[in-house]
């Protein structure tokens, strides 16, 4: 739904929900036009941050912000998984160099520019693999443990996360001896 008068309120709103950021569309649900976008990128009200995504320049600053980027750069359709769900689930203290998103497996077919930084893995998640970290999606502790354990992430490390999610009560040992005995082929 596209307002016919623009509303900051709605933009900031939106913006809201996504650590400060929004997109080309949401900005046009919040009534405003390509050029209105581009009249407040140059009073400095707005930042260009990606190609169709901008962040309000006094929206309080996260640490999940690139994230934010990578996910609304999917279209709401990528989830954060793999190394990068382990590290935040708080099952890994190894900050991954490289962000990983799942996207579905009909994605394999686009032809796509992936922003630097990004890793993108192939799957059709279900609604019980999926969880929420602040304002990002991400894989439940349980499908992050089978993502890393089938990616051929060291096993100590495996280990180490499943070890302690158990502890913590994100899984069962019967869940986690289930993962690790599965025998999900070679290495990528």
């Amino acid at each position: 739904m596209t307002l016919s008068a623009p509303s900051w309120t709605a933009l900031y709103q939106t913006a809201d929900l996504q650590a400060g950021h929004v997109t080309t569309r949401q900005a046009a649900d919040a009534g405003y036009s390509p050029q209105l976008i581009h009249k407040h990128l140059a009073s400095g009200r707005l930042v260009r941050v990606h190609r169709g995504i901008y962040r309000l320049v006094h929206y309080p600053s996260s640490d999940l912000e690139d994230l934010v980027v990578h996910w609304l750069w999917s279209g709401h359709e990528g989830v954060l998984s793999h190394e990068t769900a382990l590290f935040l689930h708080e099952l890994s203290d190894v900050l991954p160099d490289t962000v990983t998103m799942t996207v579905p497996t009909s994605w394999r077919r686009r032809r796509l520019s992936v922003p630097e930084g990004l890793r993108l893995e192939y799957a059709d998640l279900d609604g019980v693999d999926r969880a929420w970290h602040g304002p990002i999606p991400v894989t439940t502790p349980l499908r992050t443990l089978v993502d890393v354990h089938a990616a051929s992430i060291s096993p100590e490390h495996v280990e180490r996360a499943a070890a302690d999610g158990v502890a913590r009560g994100l899984f069962t040992e019967g869940e986690v001896g289930a993962i690790l005995a599965a025998d999900h082929g070679a290495p990528r």
